[in-house]
């Protein structure tokens, strides 16, 4: 797939990430899609955008997509995650479900 072939939704979602912008990553999604990180569920529009910007006071994170992939019908990007946290930077998987043309759900791992 590689990152120049990101479908729009995911393509937006990283978008807003580097323009550090909460209500634009939320608006990415469905109105009732869910994100799974660090080990907590948050589901609905208000929730993730609480929980990105919650993210960028505590960890002042930036992400950088390297690489993508189709993976059981879900769009697998490893990202470069840098911030405030112990072994910065990290490699991550942001495991993304397509809603039409928004996502519906994320996990990072």
């Amino acid at each position: 797939m590689g990152i120049m072939t990101l479908p729009r939704p995911v393509a937006a979602y990283f978008a807003a990430e580097k323009n550090k912008d909460a209500d634009a990553v939320a608006l990415c999604f469905v109105a009732d899609g869910v994100v799974r990180d660090e080990g907590q569920t948050v589901r609905g529009l208000p929730a993730i955008k609480e929980w990105n910007a919650e993210a960028r006071k505590k960890y002042h994170h930036t992400v950088e997509p390297l690489d993508s992939v189709l993976r059981e019908g879900k769009i697998v990007v490893k990202a470069r995650v840098s911030g405030n946290f112990p072994n910065s930077p990290l490699t991550l998987e942001h495991i993304f479900e397509l809603g039409g043309d928004k996502i519906a759900s994320l996990e990072i791992r």
